[in-house]
């Protein structure tokens, strides 16, 4: 089993004009993690932080082989917001796939966005996510969150290490900080990383985490399981069947309008999926 990279994080305008040398960390996650900023890629080779080098070269993932999907539930007051950063940061070239439970504007207001729709019954985060999954058409994937909490300024970062070999790049929130995020949730997310930790032999720092890059394959390839826990899920098995995985620190945003999940009742859930998947793929 593959174990993730963590990179150091350098400031974003230093890191748009120079990449930084691997490190020698890809089979272990004892690396830096200070500052904010761009990631510098392991063992893999250098990842260049910024739009130009994520979208230039013959053989290399652009914008317009990326789609970005998310599960979307009753979120008018911040779907606007984090559609306008990805058209902003991507200029306009990557997909948005939204699958839709809303009983308010949401919908109304992604297809104004120009995101793709796809409306269903509430079923929870995992099911519509898994649908978003599915309805993406291009060779990377990156799941948000639509709460506005994630950075979508760090698309190209993500990019630019899907483009260095990774197969999933995952957005770290644990490691900076998450002070916008409640304390119980924070904590709790902790002890999620933790237990995931030991039962993968491999330590990771944020299972939870709504942003994270993948390469088409890894989705279709892999038969998810989980509905609240999905997130975790979409973490810990490419993890244990040893595809390359790099956690990148990310900020973290306070949400704009209120949490759908019951901290105790979804926490529970999110452990039971953890040992469950991680159980699972032990014995296969």
């Amino acid at each position: 089993m593959s174990q993730p990279a963590t990179p150091e994080r350098t400031d974003p305008e230093s890191a748009a004009d120079e990449s930084s040398p691997p490190e020698s960390e890809h089979d272990g996650l004892e690396g830096g993690t200070e500052g904010t900023g761009s990631p510098t890629a392991t063992s893999s080779g250098s990842t260049a932080a910024t739009a130009d080098a994520a979208v230039e070269g013959p053989d290399e993932y652009t914008f317009d082989d990326l789609s970005v999907v998310m599960g979307t539930y009753n979120e008018e007051k911040a779907i606007a917001s984090v559609l306008a950063d990805i058209e902003r940061v991507t200029d306009g070239r990557a997909s948005v796939v939204c699958v839709d439970g809303s009983d308010d504007r949401t919908p109304e207001i992604a297809r104004e966005h120009g995101a793709r729709v796809i409306e269903q019954e509430p079923q929870g985060y995992g099911v519509a996510v898994h649908a978003a999954l599915e309805a993406a058409d291009r060779p990377v994937v990156v799941t948000t969150d639509c709460d506005d909490t994630y950075p979508m300024e760090q698309l190209p970062e993500f990019l630019a290490a899907v483009n260095d070999g990774y197969d999933v790049v995952s957005g770290d929130r644990i490691t900076p900080g998450a002070d916008a995020m409640p304390a119980l949730n924070r904590q709790g997310n902790r002890a999620f990383a933790l237990l995931a930790s030991g039962l993968m032999a491999a330590r990771v720092h944020d299972t939870t985490t709504g942003m994270r890059a993948y390469r088409r394959e890894v989705i279709e390839e892999i038969t998810w399981t989980e509905n609240t826990g999905l997130s975790a899920e979409l973490l810990i098995r490419p993890l244990m069947r040893d595809y390359d995985v790099l956690e990148v620190p990310i900020d973290y945003d306070e949400r704009a309008g209120e949490t759908k999940l019951d901290p105790l009742a979804g926490g529970a859930a999110i452990a039971k999926s953890i040992l469950r998947v991680g159980i699972e793929e032990r014995l296969r």
